[in-house]
Parts: C-alpha cells; sequence; structure tokens
C-alpha cells in the first residue's frame, strides 16, 4: 500500500526513502541501540535516523537477467541475478502461478538447494484456487501460497508447486523455528458475507476469513486455520523459539492489538491454545502521549472467543477481537505491522503510531513481563521508513521500498548506519511473459537470505516474479 509522501534524503530522481512500514515478518531479530540494546538493535534504531550516505558497493549499472536477457535490474559492478517464479508461469500440475507476489521466507535449506514458501496477496479475484483440494480452505477464492525450490549451486530454480490456497489477502506471514512458514490473511470476512468478484459476480462466501495458515516446507499445506491464533487482520507472527510462544500483530487503522498464542503443544500449532491480548498497566490507549524510553508493566487479557472475528473499521466491529480485549483492559495500538523476535525481545512497529503520527517501536520483555517504547519519531523528515528491513549476515540491514515514487529501490545500511542504494528496479516489459508496461515502480517484498548468506531473494510484487542475487558481498555492508 504505497504511500506519496516526500523523504528527506534525496536522491537524483526520487527520495531515498519513503515513509512505509517498518517491516513485515521473513527477516531475522531486530532491536533499538540508542537505549542500551545490543548491535541488532543498533542497526534497526539508525535504519530511522541516518542522514548519512556510504558508497555502498559503488555506482549501480544495468544487469541483464542470466534467465530471460532482459535489463530488469541495476546493480554494482559483479553482481548478477536470475529470475524465476513469475506470475503466469507453469507451476507443478500445469497450475498458473498467481500474481502479487508478497511476504516469502526461507523454510528449509539441504545442500545446495533452497526452499522458500512465498505469500500471493489476492483478494477479489476470479478463478478461485490455484491449489489441490486437499491444500485450499475456501474453493472461490485465490490467494494463497507457493513453494520454491533453488538450486544455489546452479543458479536455477528446481521447480515450484502451489502449496495453500482458498485463502485472501495473503500479505505478510514469519518463518517457525521448525521450519514452517506461517501465512498471515489481512482481511475479515464472515461466511455467508457477498463480496463483489469482478463487475458481474457477487461472490457469498463459503468460509470465513481472517486466519493464519501453516504451510511445511515439504509437501501441501492441510488449509485448516489455525483458529487459536485467532481471527482479525493479520499482519505479522514470530515466535519465542525458548517457550514456542506466538507473538502477532494486528494491522486496524482505528485501533488494534498485540497478540501472543500461548500453544497447548508448543510446536503444534493447530492443537490450540490460549489467545491474550497485552495490556500495559495504566495506560490503555498506546496510540499517541507517550514518551520514548518509556517501560510500562505489561498484563494479559484472554481472548475468550478467538474466532468471533469483525473489522474493526466495520459496523460489527464491537463484535471482534480486539473490542474483546479491549473490553477486558487491552491496551490499543494503531496500525502495528512487523513483528520480529530477537535479542530475547519481541520487537514491533506501529506505521503511524506517536504524537507525530509517524512511527513507533515497541519492544516487549517476555522475561520482565515489560512493554518499552524504545523509538518514537518526532517528524516524517526523522522517521523514513521502508516497508521490509531484512538483517544481513554480514552485519547491515536490507531494506525494501515501496512507495509511490517512480522508480523503487532495495537500498543497504551497514553496521555504522550509512545508506546505499544497492539494487534498482528497471523493470519495463513489451509483451515478455504476457506483460507490458513500466514496472519500475512496483513495490519490493520479501526480502530473505539462503542459509550459507550468498543469496539475497525478493519479490518484485508487480507483475510478479523472484529475484536471487548474488556477488562479491563484503563484512560491514550487506
Amino acid at each position: 500500500m504505497p504511500t506519496n509522501e516526500t523523504g528527506f534524503l534525496m536522491h537524483d530522481d526520487t527520495p531515498l526513502l519513503s515513509r512505509r512500514r517498518l517491516l513485515k515478518a521473513g527477516g531475522m531479530g531486530l532491536g533499538m541501540a540508542s537505549l542500551g540494546l545490543s548491535p541488532v538493535g543498533r542497526l534497526l534504531a539508525q535504519a530511522g535516523s541516518t542522514s548519512r550516505m556510504h558508497a555502498g558497493y559503488g555506482p549501480l549499472q544495468t544487469a541483464h537477467d542470466l534467465n530471460t536477457g532482459l535489463p530488469l535490474l541495476q546493480l554494482p559492478e559483479g553482481f548478477r541475478y536470475t529470475t524465476f517464479g513469475w506470475a503466469g508461469e507453469a507451476l507443478a500440475g500445469d497450475i498458473a502461478c498467481p500474481n502479487k507476489h508478497d511476504g516469502m521466507g526461507v523454510v528449509a535449506g539441504e545442500g545446495s538447494v533452497v526452499t522458500l514458501v512465498r505469500n500471493h496477496e489476492v483478494g477479489a479475484a476470479p478463478g478461485g484456487s490455484f491449489a489441490p483440494a486437499g491444500a485450499t480452505w475456501d474453493a472461490d477464492c485465490a490467494g494463497g501460497t507457493t513453494t520454491l525450490r533453488f538450486d544455489t549451486a546452479s543458479g536455477r530454480m528446481v521447480d515450484a508447486r502451489p502449496s495453500l490456497s482458498g485463502t485472501l489477502v495473503n500479505c505478510a506471514g514469519g518463518v517457525t523455528p521448525w521450519g514452517t512458514w506461517l501465512s498471515c490473511e489481512e482481511i475479515v470476512l464472515t461466511r455467508g458475507q457477498k463480496v463483489p468478484i469482478g463487475p458481474d459476480y457477487i461472490h457469498e462466501m463459503k468460509q470465513s476469513h481472517g486466519y493464519v495458515f501453516e504451510v511445511p516446507a515439504d509437501g501441501l499445506s492441510s488449509a485448516e486455520p489455525i483458529v487459536a491464533m485467532g481471527r482479525f487482520k493479520h499482519e505479522a507472527a514470530t515466535i519465542d523459539p525458548r517457550t514456542g510462544i506466538v507473538y502477532q500483530t494486528e494491522d486496524g487503522h482505528r485501533r488494534a492489538g498485540f497478540y501472543r498464542m500461548l500453544p497447548a503443544v508448543p510446536g503444534e500449532l493447530l492443537r490450540g491454545g490460549r489467545l491474550q491480548m497485552l495490556k500495559a498497566v495504566g495506560a490503555p490507549d498506546l496510540r499517541r502521549g507517550r514518551r520514548q524510553g518509556e517501560r510500562l508493566k505489561v498484563a494479559w487479557v484472554e481472548i475468550e472467543h478467538p474466532d468471533q472475528g469483525a473489522d474493526d473499521d466495520s459496523p460489527t466491529r464491537d463484535e471482534g477481537v480486539v473490542a474483546q480485549g479491549v473490553a477486558g483492559g487491552g491496551s490499543v495500538f494503531t496500525r502495528l505491522e512487523g513483528c520480529i523476535f530477537g535479542d530475547g525481545r519481541v520487537f514491533f512497529t506501529s506505521t503511524d503510531g506517536g504524537d507525530a503520527r509517524c512511527g513507533q517501536v515497541w519492544a516487549y520483555h517476555p522475561d520482565s513481563e515489560m512493554l518499552e517504547l524504545v523509538f518514537e519519531s518526532p517528524d516524517p523528515r526523522v522517521l523514513d521508513y521502508p516497508d521490509n528491513v531484512v538483517l544481513s549476515p554480514r552485519g547491515g540491514l536490507v531494506i525494501c521500498e515501496d512507495s509511490g515514487q517512480p522508480v523503487q529501490r532495495l537500498y543497504g545500511m551497514t553496521g555504522e548506519g550509512g545508506l546505499f542504494e544497492f539494487c534498482r528496479s528497471a523493470v519495463v516489459l513489451d509483451g515478455q511473459g504476457g506483460f507490458s508496461g513500466d514496472f519500475r515502480g512496483a513495490e519490493w517484498a520479501g526480502a530473505c537470505f539462503s542459509p550459507d548468506g550468498k543469496w539475497l531473494f525478493a519479490n518484485v510484487y508487480t507483475p510478479g516474479f523472484t529475484v536471487a542475487i548474488t556477488g562479491p558481498w563484503r563484512e560491514g555492508l550487506i
């Protein structure tokens, strides 16, 4: 969901970064350093406040795709890339690959072969499920995931297959410690609700939506919703590997909750558990009027009916999960997005939280049951966050841009906070793959690294393909 707000660091033709969500799930642990947190945290703090430019890997130059031969990206000298998993290409079973490539994570690695699960944020669209019946939740719905295997030795995709469908608006999610992908629906609809699909067709929902689904590295998802994780506008999920507790964010524009699910059996989420909403003692409203560095005692409010979903912007909002939590004393945030476990804490972000409505970064400390406001932007010129931030194994950050600007980029940030442009989209097509148009403004999403750190994967949301980039990586950069 791009924005037209202008950033403060100017490049030649577009702002360096435009104000966007801090991150979606799919990266690694992040924190804040200005308040004494870890080196990982220092990167996150610098991502929101730095104005220093860095030479990075040097100037960008046109690079041709090793797959299609097309000049789709601009990269530093020595880097190469290949594209794969294009929308419309045949998946296993001769099924056309869906579009809207969004969140993604590496769920397995065996030898040189890496397994990725990729979300497709398809909403109202004709055609229905693209997965087999056993991996389909609601047959008339066309969102879901594809699973791709990529051989880093040959630099080629091995295969691609449907792994979940019949879902809607699969935006973000998260990788579990046991090597599966949690795919989150960022929409709430109720069984029997009528929704327009195209200009001439009204679809009556056969199932309710607003769930999280688990996708294994091998085989198909059971397409069984994890009801205990609640039914609401899910954004991201992360798991504390020490306890198996799942933490979740809600992308509610009016009010949003921060949740945890205590599984009955850690690692077996479909066996149920208890859903709870965070309560900051003495602070029912965390959207405005808070102080950076403030620490609040945490309690948890039971959600008695996690399946009682309702969009908080709808007339039935008083029946939803967040309404239950608020009634029990839970604290409200606004537009919660990324949710990452790292350094023994759960870091999560609010896109438009704070007095200036420019963003907040929170840290929940499970061991001490404390909530800390680790960063709040006083001005859009200070906080200018991108859509997705991923920790590099070499000590820097990869930053995905999703703005209203005409050209989207992947940025790098050094461990010292210097920003540099790493990759620029040059996707202009004239019938190739059935696509025509200028796609340089399409968002980047789903960035993640191979287990050995030598390949960076990312998605170009429209027209929809995945890139794998490798080259002369250097410590301290990305």
